[in-house]
Protein backbone atom coordinates (compact mmCIF):
# COMPACT_ATOMS: atom_id res chain seq x y z
CA UNK A 1 0.00 0.00 0.00
CA UNK A 2 1.27 3.30 -0.79
CA UNK A 3 1.57 6.62 1.63
CA UNK A 4 -0.83 8.45 -0.34
CA UNK A 5 -3.30 4.78 -0.34
CA UNK A 6 -2.47 4.93 3.87
CA UNK A 7 -3.52 8.57 4.66
CA UNK A 8 -6.65 8.24 2.39
CA UNK A 9 -8.00 5.20 4.41
CA UNK A 10 -6.44 5.98 8.10
CA UNK A 11 -5.97 9.50 7.82
CA UNK A 12 -2.54 10.93 9.80
CA UNK A 13 -3.20 9.26 12.79
CA UNK A 14 -2.95 6.20 11.73
CA UNK A 15 -6.90 5.17 12.96
CA UNK A 16 -8.63 3.08 9.92
CA UNK A 17 -11.15 6.46 8.52
CA UNK A 18 -14.67 5.87 7.21
CA UNK A 19 -15.57 4.85 3.68
CA UNK A 20 -17.07 8.29 2.41
CA UNK A 21 -18.97 6.51 0.02
CA UNK A 22 -20.17 3.73 2.45
CA UNK A 23 -20.81 6.88 4.64
CA UNK A 24 -22.97 8.65 2.24
CA UNK A 25 -24.98 5.71 1.72
CA UNK A 26 -25.33 4.92 5.04
CA UNK A 27 -26.96 8.48 5.86
CA UNK A 28 -29.40 7.96 2.86
CA UNK A 29 -30.70 4.88 4.69
CA UNK A 30 -30.53 6.28 7.88
CA UNK A 31 -32.46 9.34 6.01
CA UNK A 32 -35.23 7.34 4.93
CA UNK A 33 -38.39 6.52 7.50
CA UNK A 34 -39.56 3.82 9.06
CA UNK A 35 -42.58 1.87 8.10
CA UNK A 36 -45.13 3.19 10.33
CA UNK A 37 -48.34 0.83 8.93
CA UNK A 38 -49.02 -2.44 8.70
CA UNK A 39 -51.14 -2.75 5.82
CA UNK A 40 -51.45 -0.89 2.84
CA UNK A 41 -54.67 -1.14 0.28
CA UNK A 42 -57.16 1.00 -2.14
CA UNK A 43 -60.03 2.46 -0.55
CA UNK A 44 -63.09 3.58 -2.33
CA UNK A 45 -64.43 7.36 -1.38
CA UNK A 46 -66.11 10.44 -2.95
CA UNK A 47 -65.48 9.16 -6.28
CA UNK A 48 -62.03 8.04 -6.35
CA UNK A 49 -59.73 5.30 -5.24
CA UNK A 50 -57.31 6.36 -2.35
CA UNK A 51 -54.14 4.63 -0.48
CA UNK A 52 -55.13 3.52 2.93
CA UNK A 53 -52.53 2.88 5.67
CA UNK A 54 -54.01 0.99 7.85
CA UNK A 55 -57.09 2.81 6.92
CA UNK A 56 -55.60 6.13 7.09
CA UNK A 57 -55.51 7.82 3.70
CA UNK A 58 -52.34 8.75 2.60
CA UNK A 59 -50.87 11.88 1.31
CA UNK A 60 -48.64 13.70 -1.43
CA UNK A 61 -45.89 16.07 -0.37
CA UNK A 62 -47.66 18.85 -1.15
CA UNK A 63 -50.56 16.97 1.01
CA UNK A 64 -52.97 16.32 -1.30
CA UNK A 65 -55.22 12.88 -0.74
CA UNK A 66 -52.98 10.21 -2.21
CA UNK A 67 -56.13 9.43 -4.80
CA UNK A 68 -56.73 8.14 -8.39
CA UNK A 69 -59.83 7.60 -10.75
CA UNK A 70 -58.41 3.76 -11.84
CA UNK A 71 -58.73 0.86 -9.49
CA UNK A 72 -55.86 -0.71 -10.97
CA UNK A 73 -53.66 2.29 -10.56
CA UNK A 74 -54.82 2.49 -7.14
CA UNK A 75 -53.68 -1.11 -6.32
CA UNK A 76 -51.03 -0.82 -8.22
CA UNK A 77 -49.60 2.12 -5.34
CA UNK A 78 -51.17 0.26 -2.46
CA UNK A 79 -48.89 -2.25 -3.68
CA UNK A 80 -45.73 -0.29 -3.85
CA UNK A 81 -46.70 1.06 -0.15
CA UNK A 82 -47.09 -2.80 0.68
CA UNK A 83 -43.43 -3.79 -0.51
CA UNK A 84 -41.41 -1.46 1.18
CA UNK A 85 -39.81 -3.14 4.67
CA UNK A 86 -38.40 -1.85 7.09
CA UNK A 87 -38.08 2.25 5.79
CA UNK A 88 -39.82 3.51 3.19
CA UNK A 89 -37.59 3.65 0.18
CA UNK A 90 -38.87 5.74 -2.77
CA UNK A 91 -36.19 4.72 -5.04
CA UNK A 92 -38.53 1.80 -4.87
CA UNK A 93 -42.22 3.28 -5.71
CA UNK A 94 -41.84 4.74 -9.28
CA UNK A 95 -45.46 4.65 -9.54
CA UNK A 96 -45.64 6.48 -5.98
CA UNK A 97 -43.21 9.20 -7.16
CA UNK A 98 -45.27 9.95 -10.47
CA UNK A 99 -48.26 10.15 -9.36
CA UNK A 100 -47.04 12.73 -6.94
CA UNK A 101 -45.83 14.47 -9.33
CA UNK A 102 -49.17 14.11 -11.25
CA UNK A 103 -51.02 15.30 -8.83
CA UNK A 104 -48.85 18.08 -6.74
CA UNK A 105 -47.25 19.59 -10.34
CA UNK A 106 -48.89 18.03 -13.68
CA UNK A 107 -52.25 19.33 -11.93
CA UNK A 108 -51.71 23.11 -11.77
CA UNK A 109 -49.31 22.62 -15.01
CA UNK A 110 -51.66 20.45 -17.21
CA UNK A 111 -51.26 22.90 -20.56
CA UNK A 112 -47.44 23.52 -20.90
CA UNK A 113 -46.78 19.75 -20.16
CA UNK A 114 -49.27 19.17 -23.70
CA UNK A 115 -47.52 22.02 -25.21
CA UNK A 116 -44.22 20.31 -24.18
CA UNK A 117 -45.21 16.80 -25.56
CA UNK A 118 -46.24 18.34 -28.69
CA UNK A 119 -42.59 20.45 -28.95
CA UNK A 120 -41.18 17.21 -28.44
CA UNK A 121 -42.65 15.80 -31.64
CA UNK A 122 -41.18 18.72 -33.76
CA UNK A 123 -37.76 16.57 -33.32
CA UNK A 124 -38.58 13.10 -32.37
CA UNK A 125 -36.12 10.52 -32.02
CA UNK A 126 -37.83 7.92 -34.92
CA UNK A 127 -37.36 10.78 -37.23
CA UNK A 128 -33.74 10.94 -37.36
CA UNK A 129 -32.32 7.50 -39.18
CA UNK A 130 -28.76 6.65 -39.67
CA UNK A 131 -26.91 6.19 -42.56
CA UNK A 132 -24.90 3.61 -42.12
CA UNK A 133 -24.22 0.88 -41.27
CA UNK A 134 -26.48 -0.98 -43.26
CA UNK A 135 -27.85 -3.70 -40.60
CA UNK A 136 -28.78 -0.49 -38.26
CA UNK A 137 -30.42 1.62 -41.03
CA UNK A 138 -32.64 -2.09 -42.24
CA UNK A 139 -33.89 -2.59 -38.90
CA UNK A 140 -34.34 1.23 -38.23
CA UNK A 141 -36.93 0.65 -41.42
CA UNK A 142 -37.96 -2.43 -40.59
CA UNK A 143 -39.17 -1.60 -36.78
CA UNK A 144 -39.75 2.55 -36.85
CA UNK A 145 -41.59 2.68 -40.21
CA UNK A 146 -44.71 0.71 -39.69
CA UNK A 147 -45.28 2.73 -36.61
CA UNK A 148 -44.62 6.32 -38.27
CA UNK A 149 -46.98 4.98 -40.89
CA UNK A 150 -49.59 3.60 -38.58
CA UNK A 151 -50.05 6.91 -37.00
CA UNK A 152 -49.65 9.21 -39.80
CA UNK A 153 -52.64 7.18 -41.01
CA UNK A 154 -54.30 8.36 -37.45
CA UNK A 155 -53.45 11.44 -37.54
CA UNK A 156 -53.89 11.89 -41.16
CA UNK A 157 -50.21 13.76 -41.74
CA UNK A 158 -46.78 12.83 -43.09
CA UNK A 159 -43.64 13.06 -40.62
CA UNK A 160 -40.62 14.47 -42.28
CA UNK A 161 -37.57 11.96 -41.90
CA UNK A 162 -33.75 13.32 -41.52
CA UNK A 163 -30.25 11.51 -41.89
CA UNK A 164 -27.44 11.97 -39.21
CA UNK A 165 -28.32 14.97 -37.40
CA UNK A 166 -29.24 17.36 -39.62
CA UNK A 167 -32.75 19.29 -37.98
CA UNK A 168 -35.59 18.62 -39.76
CA UNK A 169 -39.01 20.77 -38.87
CA UNK A 170 -42.24 18.71 -38.79
CA UNK A 171 -45.09 20.56 -40.74
CA UNK A 172 -47.81 22.31 -39.19
CA UNK A 173 -50.51 20.66 -39.38
CA UNK A 174 -48.64 17.44 -38.31
CA UNK A 175 -48.13 19.40 -34.76
CA UNK A 176 -51.81 20.19 -34.86
CA UNK A 177 -52.93 16.96 -35.42
CA UNK A 178 -50.52 15.60 -32.64
CA UNK A 179 -51.94 18.47 -30.52
CA UNK A 180 -55.10 17.37 -30.84
CA UNK A 181 -54.43 13.78 -29.80
CA UNK A 182 -52.59 15.08 -27.04
CA UNK A 183 -55.30 17.66 -25.93
CA UNK A 184 -57.23 14.27 -25.18
CA UNK A 185 -54.84 12.58 -22.96
CA UNK A 186 -56.73 12.96 -19.35
CA UNK A 187 -55.00 15.50 -16.75
CA UNK A 188 -53.08 14.99 -14.65
CA UNK A 189 -52.48 11.33 -13.63
CA UNK A 190 -52.47 9.95 -17.66
CA UNK A 191 -50.84 12.81 -18.93
CA UNK A 192 -48.08 12.33 -15.85
CA UNK A 193 -47.67 9.27 -17.78
CA UNK A 194 -47.58 10.19 -20.89
CA UNK A 195 -44.84 12.93 -20.64
CA UNK A 196 -42.92 10.31 -18.81
CA UNK A 197 -43.14 7.77 -21.56
CA UNK A 198 -42.39 10.32 -23.91
CA UNK A 199 -38.95 11.57 -22.09
CA UNK A 200 -38.40 7.57 -21.68
CA UNK A 201 -38.57 6.70 -25.25
CA UNK A 202 -37.40 9.91 -26.80
CA UNK A 203 -40.44 9.70 -28.82
CA UNK A 204 -43.98 11.48 -29.06
CA UNK A 205 -44.78 9.25 -31.78
CA UNK A 206 -43.89 6.00 -29.52
CA UNK A 207 -46.14 7.42 -26.76
CA UNK A 208 -49.07 8.33 -29.23
CA UNK A 209 -48.77 4.70 -31.01
CA UNK A 210 -49.06 3.14 -27.72
CA UNK A 211 -51.68 5.69 -26.37
CA UNK A 212 -53.88 4.90 -29.51
CA UNK A 213 -53.41 0.88 -29.27
CA UNK A 214 -51.50 1.39 -32.44
CA UNK A 215 -48.73 -0.92 -30.69
CA UNK A 216 -48.32 -2.48 -27.06
CA UNK A 217 -45.92 -1.47 -24.23
CA UNK A 218 -43.22 -4.29 -24.88
CA UNK A 219 -43.17 -2.84 -28.92
CA UNK A 220 -42.72 0.55 -27.50
CA UNK A 221 -39.82 0.05 -25.31
CA UNK A 222 -38.00 -2.03 -27.76
CA UNK A 223 -38.14 0.30 -30.52
CA UNK A 224 -37.21 3.10 -28.42
CA UNK A 225 -33.73 1.36 -27.78
CA UNK A 226 -33.62 0.21 -31.04
CA UNK A 227 -30.08 1.36 -31.56
CA UNK A 228 -29.00 1.16 -28.16
CA UNK A 229 -29.49 -2.72 -28.71
CA UNK A 230 -27.65 -3.04 -32.15
CA UNK A 231 -24.68 -1.44 -30.22
CA UNK A 232 -25.62 -3.98 -27.85
CA UNK A 233 -25.21 -6.66 -30.09
CA UNK A 234 -21.75 -5.64 -30.89
CA UNK A 235 -20.27 -4.60 -27.72
CA UNK A 236 -22.02 -6.48 -25.00
CA UNK A 237 -23.47 -4.52 -22.12
CA UNK A 238 -22.07 -4.17 -18.71
CA UNK A 239 -23.91 -4.77 -15.13
CA UNK A 240 -23.94 -1.16 -14.68
CA UNK A 241 -25.77 -0.32 -18.01
CA UNK A 242 -27.94 -3.09 -17.69
CA UNK A 243 -28.92 -2.58 -13.97
CA UNK A 244 -29.62 1.75 -15.35
CA UNK A 245 -31.96 0.02 -17.90
CA UNK A 246 -33.90 -2.16 -15.58
CA UNK A 247 -34.29 0.87 -13.61
CA UNK A 248 -35.49 3.01 -16.52
CA UNK A 249 -38.37 0.24 -17.62
CA UNK A 250 -39.86 0.04 -13.69
CA UNK A 251 -39.81 3.63 -14.39
CA UNK A 252 -41.37 3.27 -18.12
CA UNK A 253 -43.97 0.60 -17.03
CA UNK A 254 -45.03 2.88 -14.36
CA UNK A 255 -45.84 4.99 -16.73
CA UNK A 256 -47.34 3.22 -19.19
CA UNK A 257 -49.86 2.17 -16.39
CA UNK A 258 -50.72 5.65 -15.83
CA UNK A 259 -51.33 6.45 -19.59
CA UNK A 260 -53.40 3.27 -20.28
CA UNK A 261 -55.38 3.15 -16.83
CA UNK A 262 -55.31 6.91 -15.67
Amino acid sequence: MSTDDFLARFGASGQRQPDPVAAAQQAMRNALPKRFYEQAHALERDGLFHVALDGRTARTPARNPLAVASRAVAEALAAEWQAQEARIDPARMPLTRLVNSALDGVADQHEAVRAEIVRYAGSDALCYRAGEPEALVARQDEIWNPIIAALEARIGGRFVMAQGVVFAGQPAEVLAAIARRVDAIPAPVALAGAHNVMTLTGSTILMLALAEGLIDADAAWDAAHLDEDYQIGIWGQDEEAAERRANRRREYDAAVLLLKQG
